[in-house]
């Protein structure tokens, strides 16, 4: 298929399943005395904060609800079990976009059981925000001292990555807030802080233990789905419990944030159905280790704003070939990076007489101007409001472009500049083709949801099925397939 496979490990699924068979937890490390904040002297005293779970009153009949960033009537009455009529308020309510932020609602409480309510962990602080536009990793990581500052690891390509340089890769490739990574580092394995005697051995510093997937990169990048999953499920609506691997199940209340929900469905995983809310409460539990570490997430946020607004609307975007050129549309919304991932990319492959996988002579192109700001891996990203920060404001990703031929990091583009040649590099692909995604403000975009995703005036449809759907515009519809037969063919 000319379609995209994302860069995991041969064989290695990411299934609850497969998690379930080979995941072996282990308990939160626990290192005496926490860790001081950013910016503080590390062999400073800390300071212990008892930070307990906000478990919030229950709601009786009715839940008050107070509409958050990013929120949809769809994934709202999925996530309190009802149908979008039964939510009550007192003026009328969007079918297909964002809801405004702060809007007041009467909810049925239909919910037999759920966890305890209360926000654990801004949206702007699990997705790689403008919260950390300017949060230097690498001098945090050699000012704490830690094992972490010493480990070296040696990836695929035979590239050998110290270990501040394997955060920021996950926190790139994923979107995931690095200060979050880092504290799930601490807290699972004190490497941050501390040098534990074993760490030179511990193939497993976050502790999922998935057969073949060994070492800080494929750990950490393995809690980044999750975490993902988590968000990106609970911003849809299509995650509403989690079944961890002691076979217990959690349904998250339906008034947590996002960003919350990400970080309890990780934990539930790693600690069990019993022992997730151990993970969370008192002065080593994640939000105060949070604290500690990186001071007060919330104040960040409100300074930042929030990362999606219900006026947020796509720039002006062209498809990413040259006019004149045909295109197959070979795959409809699919995974923006990995599973964890909303459905927020498209596959566009050249019609030529070169041999599949071949790098293909054609250019992809700039769909808007802007500057890179990564370029490398079979990966350009491209920062459209210019400031040199992927963190912020709209960017996009194009993905298994030839290594040969690619753009240069910092280089400013006009749409339509050339960025590099499709082809069957990254990951594992059969055909040659670029994968393009959305984001903005570090939140992965549905391709089909409340902002459309659009390209020279064609509208992205989604189907049902992964790497299904349609580009339209007006009468005209072009349906993706993944050997680029007739119907699929689009042009500039």
């Amino acid at each position: 298929m000319l379609a995209c496979n994302f860069p995991v490990a041969p064989g290695s699924g990411l299934t609850l399943e497969a998690i379930r068979q080979t995941m072996a937890a282990v308990t939160p490390v626990s290192t005496g005395t926490l860790p001081p904040m950013e910016g503080t002297d590390p062999t400073s005293t800390p300071v212990r904060i008892e930070q307990p779970f906000p478990i919030a009153e229950s709601p009786g009949d009715t839940f008050e609800y107070t509409t958050r960033p990013g929120d949809t009537l769809e994934a709202l009455a999925r996530r309190f079990g009802l149908e979008p009529a039964q939510i009550l308020t007192d003026s009328p309510l969007s079918a297909n976009g964002y809801l405004p932020i702060g809007q007041e609602l009467q909810i049925p409480n239909v919910l037999e059981t759920m966890s305890p309510g209360g926000d654990l962990l801004p949206d702007g602080e699990l997705v790689y925000s403008p919260t950390a536009m300017d949060f230097d990793l690498q001098s945090f990581v050699a000012f704490a001292g830690g094992y972490l500052s010493r480990h070296h690891e040696t990836m695929e390509d035979d590239t050998v990555l110290s270990g501040a340089a394997i955060v920021q890769k996950v926190a790139d490739e994923n979107s995931v807030n690095p200060r979050l990574l880092l504290t799930l580092i601490e807290i699972r394995s004190a490497w941050v802080y501390g040098s534990p005697e074993n760490a030179d051995a511990n193939e497993y510093p976050i502790g999922f233990r998935i057969p073949g997937r060994t070492g800080l990169y494929q750990e950490l990048t393995v809690a980044a789905t999750h975490l993902n999953r988590g968000y990106y499920g609970w911003r849809a609506g299509t995650l509403l419990e989690t079944t961890s691997t002691d076979g217990g199940t959690v349904r998250w209340n339906p008034t947590l944030n996002a960003g919350s929900v990400g970080l309890l469905h990780l934990f539930a995983l790693l600690s069990g159905s019993d022992r997730w809310m151990g993970a969370m409460v008192g002065p080593q539990g994640f939000p105060a280790r949070y604290q500690t570490m990186f001071g007060d997430a919330w104040s960040r946020v409100e300074v930042a704003g929030p990362v999606l607004t219900p006026e947020l609307e796509q720039p002006l975007l062209e498809l990413p070939f040259q006019p004149g050129e045909f295109w197959s549309l070979t795959a409809g919304p699919h995974y923006a990076w990995t599973s964890g991932t909303p459905r927020g990319a498209l596959d566009f492959s050249p019609i030529t007489s070169e041999d599949p996988c071949a790098v293909s002579a054609r250019w992809v192109t700039a769909s808007a101007p802007g500057v890179v700001v990564r370029a490398g891996d079979n990966v350009l990203v491209l920062d459209l409001d210019g400031d040199g920060h992927e963190s912020t404001g709209w960017v996009l990703l194009y993905y298994h472009l030839a290594d040969d031929g690619l753009i240069a990091f910092g280089t400013r583009v006009a749409t339509g500049d050339s960025l590099g040649h499709p082809s069957c590099e990254g990951g594992r692909a059969t055909g040659k083709h670029v994968h393009l995604a959305r984001r903005y403000n570090g939140e992965w975009l549905l391709a089909d949801g409340p902002i459309p995703f659009v390209l020279s005036g064609w509208r992205v449809v989604a189907d049902e099925r992964n790497y299904y759907g349609s580009l339209v515009r007006g009468d005209e519809q072009v349906t993706s397939d993944s050997s680029g037969r007739q119907g699929s063919t689009i042009w500039r």
